[in-house]
């Protein structure tokens, strides 16, 4: 079923945005039950946006364009790309959370390394959530990022990488561009996570309004910030980027052993150069 519908934004956006804000399963799970994310950002880009077959090129060969994922997740149906849409969102830290992270300097505060474990139970609990909706109105959906068939790779050119990016996702659709620490620099800050789903349905693509992938970064476009570096407990961002590879082996032991010893449940998590800095919860300005 394919339909074009200028609505059709409005209507999952609504979708989106009462999960968020309505459901119980926004909790950090904690005694004072305390949301994981505040008020979401909502994004759309077609299937067949050149940038996906870009970004296929830079990652790797193993990389997912949106037409591929959506064939292999209902190969039973032929579909053309620009009848597809990605729809992706930004789920924002609250402010007590990134207040929490602002004043650490090496480990997570709790409630940081609680919306990293149960904050992305609920971001999954979206997914579905949104999937399971599109399917009752007649529309095929898959979410990739929890998709049996989603793998970890590495990548020649980015070192880990996985099969497909909920960041480069949202920096198609419109919802931000990349910083010095990788991380996604948002209208609502960097201080976010984000999620994606992949429908067979045309929505109208979000005007992205930017043209270079670090438009949003002081860093890149004016040469001046480089506030991440300084927060950043495990020397992996320098002036020449971020280094995945430091960055992971300060998640794991080091900051998952914190959280288990410290906040009594397994997880990791570090975000301490997503917060802190310029970008933490807007597009930064001088």
């Amino acid at each position: 079923m394919v339909t074009s519908n200028k609505n059709l934004a409005t209507w999952l956006e609504v979708i989106i945005r009462d999960f968020v804000n309505t459901s119980p399963e926004n909790s950090l799970r904690n005694a004072t039950n305390d949301k994981a994310w505040a008020d979401p950002l909502v994004g759309f880009s077609s299937g067949a946006d050149p940038l996906y077959e870009y970004i296929k090129e830079h990652i790797g060969y193993f990389y997912w364009t949106p037409l591929e994922i959506f064939n292999k997740s209902f190969p039973h149906l032929t579909v053309q790309a620009d009848h597809i849409t990605v729809i992706s969102w930004i789920l924002p830290h609250t402010k007590e959370t990134k207040a929490g992270n602002r004043r650490e300097t090496v480990y997570p505060s709790e409630s940081w390394a609680r919306a990293r474990f149960y904050g992305e139970m609920t971001n999954n609990e979206l997914r579905k959530h949104v999937v399971q909706t599109l399917q009752d109105t007649g529309f095929e959906a898959v979410a990739p990022s929890i998709s049996p068939l989603w793998e970890r790779k590495t990548s020649e050119s980015c070192g880990l990488a996985s099969t497909w990016s909920e960041r480069h996702a949202a920096y198609v659709s419109g919802l931000g561009t990349f910083g010095l620490c990788d991380g996604l620099i948002t209208p609502r800050g960097k201080a976010m996570r984000c999620g994606s789903i992949i429908a067979h349905v045309i929505v109208p693509p979000t005007k992205r309004p930017y043209n270079d992938r670090h438009a949003y970064c002081l860093f890149f476009s004016k040469g001046l910030c480089g506030k991440c570096i300084q927060r950043c407990p495990a020397g992996a961002i320098t002036q020449r980027g971020h280094d995945k590879t430091k960055c992971l082996n300060h998640l794991t032991p080091t900051t998952a052993e914190h959280v288990r010893s410290n906040y009594g449940f397994d997880s990791y998590s570090c975000g301490l150069c997503q917060t802190g800095v310029p970008c933490e919860s807007r597009i930064p300005i001088i």
